[in-house]
């Protein structure tokens, strides 16, 4: 009578392929690099002053904004929309003058920032940023 024999059977194992696994490993690789999402940051350019003191006065606007995001020009509270008028305004003036945002450490930075690119729309490149805390504004009753 004859033995059965199979092939596999016989045969030594020399472990597990790997080759297929590194396949798959290079896919993955280059599938996330492929997919991956590059983020360019937006940056805000400020121009720092070279000297302590000011070597000539210029005159300057301040724009104040509260912890609440109200803007106020000459203590009249304003809309974010009339900002550059006022800005077209002053200019006319004077047209070397600066701007001073002083802003509450608490004021939302969308408004702080709104303002900033309306003074620059109105033609006014020098603007001065000052973060106070504001004493909030008591109303006569």
């Amino acid at each position: 009578m004859r033995t059965l024999t199979h092939p596999h059977i016989a045969t030594e194992s020399h472990g597990i392929d790997l080759a297929p696994m590194l396949d798959f490993v290079v896919n993955l690789l280059i599938f996330f690099i492929v997919t991956a999402v590059f983020v360019k940051q937006t940056v805000i350019e400020l121009n720092r002053p070279t000297t302590a003191e000011p070597t000539t006065t210029r005159p300057s606007m301040s724009i104040v904004i509260d912890m609440h995001g109200e803007i106020s020009v000459d203590a009249k509270t304003i809309d974010l929309r009339a900002v550059r008028s006022h800005i077209e305004r002053f200019r006319a003036l004077d047209s070397n003058g600066g701007i001073v945002i002083v802003a509450d450490r608490q004021a939302p930075t969308g408004v702080v920032v709104a303002v900033a690119d309306h003074v620059r729309r109105g033609g006014i490149e020098d603007i001065t940023f000052t973060t106070v805390t504001l004493a909030p504004v008591q109303t006569r009753r």
